[in-house]
């Protein structure tokens, strides 16, 4: 039997989730055509068969997340094993309780600092209810767990049913942000933008069209100050600026996060932004973009204020060092020539990895971004 193992797909991914065959056992395939579709953390991927052959067996079903060079399908012939790599044998986990001290296991990610405190008879108590002790409020002395408080959280997720696996995008967001946390040297810097241009132009600010007017007034600050639209290489310390502007733009789907890129935007018209945008998030709706058009950005833009909220602290995902935020436009009184008044105003938040952005960088840079949006044409 010949056997077909997961392919790199690109990107440093290391797994996809398998979302349908289109082939069974008994089958026979041509080399090149569709074999199955896989949704990896950026999209759904179908990958072609390698070669021709007649399908002996598939070694994965809808919904099973398959890491990178693990069998995915056995062709008839000669040749190789089709040993899967399958373990032998069960883990057991006993129940005799040692009295043993305490012990942090697990410090990484922990607000504050501090590990999980438990001991190993707490910790073999959780293994056994299947609770995850990150999940777990301590109340013993010194924020150790108790064997109380695995039950208690135990009891809760038992009265809620089995939980949900997280897969395919909510599942690369978790790792990416995680990733971010651990990473970045995360700083904010928010201001106001003054819109009162646009109304005294004669057009409205619902007539404008916010992104692309956002997309502009980033790259009037890159332009300010380019060292916000650069990759970092945390690992080496080594950092690029980059010359052209591929902008990530966040767009919230209930699938979950999704950031399309917009390639070359300083060399673009408003038009044509507009007309690239909309093709990709009607392509992310149907599932069908590719995984080329989601990677690669060089710094990321978050409309979340479409929904709501004013400002925020937009998280900069590795290797790039810079997204701008933009809030919900309000009405707010303002000091005009002396006088109160009362403007349309945008609030910003620009988040940056302080450890190659200084702050007067950040600051200039978002300085030129809203210069740009006062503007009224």
């Amino acid at each position: 039997m010949r056997i077909f193992k997961l392919p790199d797909l690109g990107e440093g991914l290391q797994e996809a989730e398998i979302v349908n065959w289109h082939v069974k056992p008994g089958d026979t395939i041509a080399a090149d055509q569709p074999l199955l579709s896989v949704e990896t953390a950026k999209a759904i991927v179908e990958i072609p068969s390698p070669f021709a052959g007649q399908i002996a067996k598939l070694f994965a079903q809808p919904g099973d997340i398959v890491h990178l060079g693990a069998p995915l399908v056995g062709f008839e012939g000669a040749g190789a094993s089709d040993d899967a790599g399958t373990v032998v044998g069960a883990v057991k986990v006993g129940t005799q309780v040692v009295n043993e001290g305490v012990a942090r296991v697990g410090a990484a990610g922990i607000l504050g600092g501090h590990g999980i405190k438990a001991t190993p008879a707490v910790r073999a108590l959780a293994r056994k209810l299947s609770v995850d002790l990150a999940m777990v409020t301590p109340s013993g002395t010194d924020g150790v767990i108790t064997a109380t408080d695995v039950q208690r959280v135990a009891t809760t997720l038992a009265d809620v049913g089995p939980a949900e696996v997280v897969r395919g995008v909510r599942r690369a967001m978790a790792q990416n942000m995680a990733r971010a946390q651990s990473e970045v040297a995360a700083a904010t810097v928010m201001d106001d933008a003054d819109l009162h241009a646009w109304q005294t132009a004669g057009t409205s600010s619902a007539r404008h069209d916010i992104t692309i007017r956002l997309v502009r007034a980033l790259v009037a600050g890159v332009h300010a100050e380019p060292a916000l639209n650069a990759w970092y290489e945390g690992h080496t310390g080594r950092r690029h600026v980059l010359d052209r502007i591929d902008v990530g733009i966040a767009a919230d789907l209930p699938e979950g996060l999704f950031v399309p890129v917009l390639r070359n935007v300083g060399k673009r018209d408003a038009a044509d932004l507009r007309a690239g945008l909309d093709r990709m998030r009607a392509d992310i709706v149907a599932r069908t973009i590719a995984p080329e058009e989601m990677r690669g950005n060089t710094i990321t833009l978050s409309n979340f204020g479409m929904i709501a909220g004013r400002y925020a602290a937009p998280i900069v995902v590795p290797p790039t060092v810079a997204i701008l935020g933009a809030g919900r436009i309000r009405y707010e009184v303002v000091a005009a020539g002396g006088v109160p008044a009362v403007h349309r105003v945008m609030p910003l938040s620009l988040t940056f990895d302080h450890r190659v952005v200084t702050g007067g960088e950040a600051a200039r840079f978002l300085r030129a971004v809203i210069e740009d949006l006062e503007r009224p044409d």
